[in-house]
This record gives structure tokens, C-alpha cells and sequence, in this order.
């Protein structure tokens, strides 16, 4: 079977206009995207020792775990969304709010090792998932936070917002450690 997972194949009706910026920074082959951008997660933040880690660039700001522990979260979040429509969920799935799941989440008392590891285990998970949906699949249209989407598109959406946030932390966080 010929692999449909092409950006170049997501409309503008595919997603929410909110997701608009994270698919412009990706390659027209997803699965590349995903594994790029996962190399570059260990690239930069693998060597960081805990200390480094809790690094925020300003009052009120994530640290670099909780960035990371964000990036997890949300990627959690848009593969089940992508699996449920999948699937057929025909129910409205809800939006979640970033800043309480962080905040409830207490990244900082996990170890850097322990959130890259969760990290490139959900990763390699959500790409096996994404590699099994077929075209039919990936036109699927469902709700998610209110706004219809197709499953390719979310899954564009889980590189994507990863890849913005790896950008935020060479601009904000990296420079400084």
C-alpha cells in the first residue's frame, strides 16, 4: 500500500484554524516530521541535567519539563482524538486546558530521563497508529473541541505543535542553559 500520510494532502477544511501554523511547519511526509522531530527532542534535551531542566525563561513560565511534559500531554490528546474518529466515534470529543494539565500534572518532580522516555515511547506508539490508517481513514471527519477535523490532520497536528514547541525552546530556554 502506497503511504497517504502527505501534508500536501490536508485542506484548509481539515482542521481548525487554530492548527493552521503547526502543519505549515512540516514536511510534506509525516512519518519524516515525527521522526525529525523526535530525534531533535533527545538532540537538545537529552543531555540536560534535572537543575537545567526546571529552567523557565521568566516568572509564570513553563520550565523545559513542563514544556516537554505539555508536548506529551497534547500529543496524548490529539492521537486519541485521531483514533477515536478513526474508529468511528461519532460523539464530540472534548478540548482539554493546557495550563491545568500542567499544573496538575507535577512535571517537576519527574525526572528529565523519566519524561523523555515516556516521550519517545508515545511517539513510536502514535506513529505504528498513524502508519495503520488507510486513506479512507485518514478522510475521517469527526469534532474535537468544537471543531471539525479529519484524522490526517490531527495527525499533522502532533507533529506540528511538538515541532513549534522544540522552536520555542531553542528560541527562549536553550540559549540561557
Amino acid at each position: 500500500m502506497e503511504h497517504t500520510l502527505r501534508t500536501s494532502r490536508i485542506r484548509i477544511t481539515d482542521w481548525g484554524q487554530q492548527y493552521h501554523h503547526y502543519i505549515q511547519l512540516l514536511d510534506d511526509d509525516l512519518l519524516l516530521s515525527l521522526r525529525k522531530n523526535r530525534e531533535e527532542v533527545n538532540r537538545l534535551l537529552g543531555n540536560l541535567t534535572d537543575e537545567q531542566a526546571a529552567y523557565a525563561y521568566a516568572p509564570g513560565k513553563w520550565s523545559i519539563k513542563e514544556v516537554l511534559g505539555h508536548i506529551i500531554d497534547a500529543e496524548r490528546v490529539m492521537s486519541y482524538r485521531a483514533m477515536c474518529i478513526a474508529r468511528g466515534e461519532k460523539q464530540t470529543l472534548p478540548g482539554f486546558d493546557e495550563d491545568d494539565y500542567v499544573a496538575e500534572a507535577q512535571f517537576a518532580r519527574r525526572s528529565m530521563r523519566s519524561l523523555l522516555d515516556e516521550f519517545n515511547h508515545l511517539r513510536h506508539a502514535n506513529m505504528c497508529l498513524f502508519e495503520s490508517f488507510d486513506e479512507t481513514v485518514l478522510a475521517r471527519r469527526g469534532i474535537a473541541n468544537g471543531v471539525e477535523v479529519s484524522v490526517l490532520a490531527l495527525c499533522a497536528v502532533v507533529a506540528g505543535h511538538a515541532i513549534h514547541h522544540v522552536n520555542v525552546l531553542k528560541e527562549k530556554y536553550l540559549p540561557v542553559i
